[in-house]
């Protein structure tokens, strides 16, 4: 592996390896798309873990934010084109362990 993919690769593991990522993303397919919303559908997720994942998400690319110019400000999240695609593989392994857990038995 290259300097320049290593290097883009561990970026992903950091994004994504993270517990809550997932969880983030599952939630954001899933139409939850504003922080509060999020952070009562994410069990156990704490506000500041929350945004952190947030920034992380959106500065890597899977997720789009939103913010309206409304009193109070509103921000929403959704999924980019990359953040579907990962959701999807997400959901690709989900299927497998279902399988392979199935196999074990």
């Amino acid at each position: 592996m290259s300097p320049t993919t290593q290097s883009a690769y561990s970026q992903l593991e950091d994004v994504v390896g993270c517990k809550w990522s997932v969880s983030v993303l599952r939630a954001i397919a899933e139409g939850v798309s504003r922080p509060g919303a999020l952070e009562r559908h994410v069990q156990g997720i704490s506000t500041k873990v929350l945004s952190e994942r947030l920034r992380k998400l959106t500065s890597y690319g899977l997720l789009a934010k939103q913010v309206y110019a409304e009193v109070p400000p509103r921000t929403e999240y959704s999924l980019t084109e990359n953040g579907q695609k990962l959701v999807r593989i997400i959901d690709q392994l989900k299927l497998l362990d279902v399988e392979i857990k199935r196999t074990e038995t």
